[in-house]
């Protein structure tokens, strides 16, 4: 009888101890989806940032983030989605996406995450975001038009529904080849972010020469 009772206090602790070294584990600094997001360019490895004129910490994430992005290699593909969650968040978003389909440079994006983050200003209102913009050498007339252009009433739709595919909470958050998602967060901060951003990308390209072979 005492063996059996010694033998069941073994048995319970060793379960214990499992269960203990499981719940120590760290938990992954990233979420795979469990529906992977078609990427935008078949081939190339794609990078998405979510982010909002408005959010400071994706303000702060600029500096680090455009030299890395600068950096990419060929078969990477780097994508900006504006997360739009209403209000000024939608405002913003439609501005991004009239800026890009204009072929704004990327220095007019710096100015408003600028006059946004360091001026204050609103900018959620279309002339006044005309304003603005023509001070930074964009056509007031051209922007007002493609802002309301059926072509940008698209491309929201189209950044709305990859939000809610990539099942984003807040922004800047990072989407690797429509698998894996993580915010500064979660990663430890933005260096480790582009860090942890660079071993998903080097994960998708060796699965992609695996499957090849």
């Amino acid at each position: 009888m005492r063996n059996l009772i010694i033998s069941a206090a073994l048995v319970a602790a060793s379960l214990f101890g499992v269960t203990a070294q499981a719940a120590e584990a760290p938990a992954a600094p990233y979420v795979e989806l469990a529906n992977p997001v078609p990427v935008a360019v078949p081939g190339k490895i794609e990078v998405v940032e979510l982010f909002w004129y408005g959010c400071p910490h994706c303000y702060a994430f600029e500096p680090v983030i455009n030299p890395w992005v600068e950096k990419l290699p060929s078969d990477v593909n780097f994508v900006r989605i504006p997360a739009m969650f209403g209000g000024p968040w939608d405002a913003h978003g439609q501005m991004f996406l009239t800026l890009e389909a204009m072929g704004a440079e990327h220095k007019v994006h710096a100015a408003v995450f600028n006059a946004i983050q360091k001026e204050h200003k609103k900018l959620t209102d279309k002339n006044d975001m005309a304003d603005f913009l023509a001070t930074q050498g964009v056509d007031k007339d051209k922007f007002l038009a493609t802002f309301d252009s059926f072509a940008i009433k698209g491309q929201i739709v189209k950044a709305r529904e990859l939000a809610k595919k990539y099942e984003i909470t807040g922004v800047p958050t990072m989407i690797v080849n429509g698998k894996y998602r993580f915010d500064i967060g979660s990663a430890g901060g933005a260096e480790q972010a582009l860090q942890l951003a660079d071993q998903l990308v080097a994960k998708e390209r060796a699965a992609t020469k695996a499957a090849a072979n």
